[in-house]
């Protein structure tokens, strides 16, 4: 199975139709959202493309596709509009045999067993950490990315993670051991 990752597309149907077409290039099975889906949050300046009600009807019709988790901007009005869950604080997913754990990041992460991968989005920054034999990644920000990382995503098959830009770049990979 392949999976793409993204987190904090923060209602800019501009960026949100660029992952799409990403999925739909990499022919992946499903989209993982790490949170941050519709608002942007008063801290962060209105995205390219605002346009939250767009996004919801873009991501309403891959709902199939779509697994998520909330973010500290996704509320119960956003669950209302959204025609998939949103409102988990976590995910647990086994892929290759390979354990993750999926969170937005801005709460404590819950404990994790030994080679498990930790995903979480949150910061906007591109993320490869390894810690107590955990590993902790973060895809950036499909919409709001800082401290001059890139607009993207990861995909993750056969045991490999790849961070992308929209333009299909690779920026960083990890191989679980």
């Amino acid at each position: 199975m392949k999976l793409l990752i993204a987190s904090d597309i923060h209602g800019s149907a501009f960026y949100c139709k660029r992952l799409i077409e990403a999925f739909k290039n990499e022919h992946a099975d499903k989209i993982l959202l790490l949170g941050d889906i519709l608002y942007h949050g008063p801290r962060n300046d209105l995205p390219e493309g605002y346009a939250p009600k767009e996004v919801i009807s873009m991501l309403n019709n891959i709902k199939e596709y779509i697994i998520c988790v909330r973010g500290n901007c996704d509320t119960e009005v956003d669950q209302m509009v959204l025609e998939f869950p949103v409102l988990s604080e976590q995910a647990y997913l086994c892929l290759d045999d390979v354990e993750m754990l999926a969170v937005h990041g801005h709460k404590p992460f819950p404990p994790v067993k030994c080679k498990t991968i930790v995903l979480s989005g949150h910061t906007h920054v591109p993320k490869l950490e390894e810690a107590n034999g955990v590993a902790y990644m973060n895809p950036g920000s499909v919409s709001i990315p800082k401290e001059n990382s890139h607009h993207g995503y990861m995909v993750f098959e056969n045991k490999k993670f790849i961070w992308k830009d929209f333009d299909g770049n690779v920026k960083n990979e990890y191989s679980v051991k």
